[in-house]
């Protein structure tokens, strides 16, 4: 059973982040994350996807591919990449294609369970990742706003936090499958 997480926290929740740790006991779990830090990374998550970079990481401007940890030091101006070009934050900046979308949209494809936390599903491209959940996968949106405009996305909302719906969530999930 492959549990995919589509998160996108508006500030940094530890504990929700611990939560979906021991969600990975049971399940399969590939997090999907717009934030740029290394929360879940931290909390012990083992596969997380930064749909948006990482700030831990910085590129070279002249070929995107060439990716290396910074761990939080300094980047200036003059910091070289091997071919000569300027390093940059490895972030998606606003009006930036986003690169790691496809492998998203592919991780959506293939999940039997889509949990959604915390996002207004206002801002593409990343919203439209819940189009690509197959037919019958059942899709669960924890957030606590007024969801009805994006009623065109097919989803089951917990109106609540994700500090008091997560926790309780996760135990009833691995409850579950312990039967």
């Amino acid at each position: 059973f492959t549990v995919k997480l589509f998160i996108n926290f508006t500030v940094p929740i530890f504990g929700v982040s611990t939560a979906l740790v021991e969600l990975e006991k049971d399940f399969d779990v590939q997090i999907i994350t717009q934030n740029v830090d290394n929360l879940h990374e931290r909390a012990g998550s083992q596969k997380v996807l930064h749909l948006h970079g990482e700030l831990a990481k910085a590129r070279s401007t002249a070929n995107e591919s060439y990716v290396v940890e910074i761990n939080g030091a300094r980047l200036d101006l003059g910091d070289l990449c091997p071919m000569g070009s300027q390093l940059r934050p490895h972030i998606v900046w606003f009006g930036e294609m986003v690169p790691e979308m496809e492998n998203a949209q592919v991780l959506v494809r293939e999940a039997d369970l889509l949990l959604v936390i915390g996002t207004s599903l206002n801002v593409y491209p990343a919203n439209s990742l819940l189009l690509e959940a197959r037919n019958g996968v059942e899709v669960v949106l924890i957030a606590p706003g007024d969801m009805s405009h994006a009623s065109h996305y097919r989803f089951e909302q917990i109106k609540s936090t994700a500090v008091e719906a997560v926790p309780n969530w996760v135990t009833a999930m691995r409850a579950k499958s312990a039967l």
